[in-house]
């Protein structure tokens, strides 16, 4: 893989094979996505005093010894509590070659359960950024913020992408790339990437998104589909095109726009302003190649806003604009996009919550 960009599925099993991306056990072909790969919680999850980043030149085996409380056995399953801070070593590590860095992210259904899930490295100085070159182990900090979840050795809630060289696409040629082929419904607002808006007057009703309960029981990250939603959400509704925001509350929303992601382009969700409001946009996952593409079944998906407001109550008004996508270019096209042959769970998507509730 000699081009510039995200590395595609393709080059990814290649570095599986190379070693350069190690696991035991050994990493299973689901775990492949177009242009990234999931990551699994380890057999031990250690709760911590405090989320902590390892710090330059030394181990996250050294400063765990500093920060742990207990440790827990997950081979059978184990509850992480809410408000509480875990760091589970992941089965991957990496031996990255010269010119090669990485990027993590939580995946999208960690993100609608409120669970911060970020990735921290040996010597790492940042959450979730894999430096060029890196040689070591992986470890994943969970901290659940809404509910207390049930997990298990082999769970995977991030994962990671690779990319050799700059890949960002510039606001102009994110321009051009719009001009050729449509990134999102109606106008584009194209600022240090693509803006998108907060959907608030749905075509049919009135409900516009869910507030998660603040007592709710625990959530079994592996019950697919078993959780009645009014158990963990309160359904919020409005005809006047605005909600009022609760301090410390958790929002699932949705985006006005529809957005398409093009075969050799991947993009990731990012906050729009660091001032746009009393709240934050949390952003959760990549936006593989081909989401929201007629090619691979999309016809164009929405994105699922998860919200967090801050220290004062905050209105939000329909089609402000909440959040940026930033697009990438892919080293060369996956030989399977989102959504085409492999079980994509949110192509086509509106307003959703986790994979859990039904």
């Amino acid at each position: 893989m000699t081009g510039t960009g995200v590395l595609p599925a393709q080059a990814l099993r290649a570095m599986i094979e190379r070693g350069q991306i190690a696991a035991d056990p050994p990493i299973i072909a689901a775990q492949v996505q177009p242009a990234s790969l999931d990551l699994r919680l380890g057999t031990v999850a250690y709760r911590v005093r405090a989320s902590f980043l390892a710090g330059k030149g030394r181990p996250v085996a050294e400063r765990l010894a500093e920060f742990e409380m207990h440790r827990m056995d997950l081979s059978a399953g184990a509850v992480l509590e809410k408000g509480c801070v875990y760091v589970i070593p992941l089965m991957e590590r990496l031996a990255l070659p010269h010119g090669l860095s990485a990027v993590a992210n939580a995946k999208s259904s960690t993100g609608r359960l409120d669970l911060l899930t970020r990735t921290i490295t040996d010597g790492g100085v940042e959450f979730d950024r894999i430096p060029d070159g890196y040689d070591g182990p992986l470890y994943a900090e969970v901290c659940p913020r809404s509910f207390s979840v049930l997990v298990r050795s082999g769970q995977r809630l991030n994962q990671i992408r690779f990319r050799q060289g700059q890949a960002v696409l510039s606001d102009e040629e994110l321009a051009q790339l719009n001009a050729r082929e449509p990134l999102v419904s109606g106008t584009a607002v194209i600022s240090e990437g693509l803006g998108f808006s907060v959907d608030l007057r749905p075509d049919q009703g009135d409900l516009v998104g869910y507030r998660a309960k603040p007592h709710a029981g625990v959530i079994d990250l592996d019950r697919i589909g078993h959780y009645p939603a009014a158990e963990f959400w309160e359904e919020i509704r409005t005809t006047e095109g605005r909600v009022i925001l609760d301090p410390g509350a958790f929002y699932i929303l949705v985006s006005r726009e529809a957005v398409t992601i093009p075969p050799d382009y991947a993009a990731e969700m990012a906050p729009y302003l660091a001032m746009v409001g009393e709240f934050r946009v949390h952003y959760a996952g990549f936006f593989d190649p081909g989401f929201g593409h007629a090619a691979a079944g999309g016809a164009g998906s929405r994105g699922v806003l998860e919200v967090r407001c801050h220290e004062a109550p905050f209105v939000l008004e329909h089609g402000q604009v909440v959040g940026r996508l930033v697009y990438e270019r892919m080293a060369e096209r996956p030989d399977a996009l989102y959504g085409e042959k492999i079980a994509s769970n949110y192509q086509g998507q509106g307003l959703k919550l986790a994979k859990q509730f039904r």
